[in-house]
């Protein structure tokens, strides 16, 4: 059983795209009714844009959604990608605004180490965000319950991407 909420959404959307090649929002609104989630069309267009999820065409010759992550660099390459270019900067910084808004309380520094807080039971879900996109200077992070530590190569990478994230979330950017 899911929460009738927008990131309980997204994310049962994120899993129907993995575990299945979904090639039409009539076939995914399908497999979400199954789940017991009902969406409209226009909300399910939505969330396909906040999850950054594109059209492409698969080795096979079938069209599906996908959702780009940074691992997955070299189907991306090997695939035509309909609809859009994937992992421009202004995408990824629209899609982690869309995402991270409201979830960053505060970002502190340390070395090359950046601890971000967030309300109770949103630090994964911040994280998941972070570790999804090619952000230059970020290794990796490691989530708790409500902290978010983003480990980056160095200190000043560190800083810029703190005053990045307040400045992307707080709508300075």
């Amino acid at each position: 059983m899911r929460p009738a909420t927008k990131i309980a959404r997204l994310d049962a959307i994120r899993q129907a795209l993995l575990q299945t090649r979904v090639g039409s929002q009539q076939q995914l609104s399908e497999i979400l009714r199954d789940q017991g989630i009902e969406v409209t069309q226009a909300t399910l267009s939505r969330d396909l844009d906040d999850l950054h999820a594109i059209k492409m065409r698969y080795p096979d010759g079938t069209l599906a959604y996908w959702i780009p992550d940074s691992s997955d660099q070299t189907v991306l390459e090997a695939a035509t990608v309909i609809g859009g270019e994937a992992g421009e900067e202004s995408k990824t910084e629209q899609y982690l605004s869309k995402i991270l808004s409201g979830l960053i309380t505060s970002v502190v520094t340390t070395g090359n180490l950046l601890v971000m807080r967030t309300p109770a039971g949103a630090a994964q879900y911040a994280a998941s965000a972070l570790d999804r996109q090619s952000l230059d200077g970020v290794l990796g992070t490691i989530a708790g319950d409500d902290t978010v530590l983003v480990i980056t190569s160095d200190a000043s990478v560190a800083q810029e991407r703190a005053h990045w994230l307040i400045g992307m979330t707080s709508g300075d950017e």
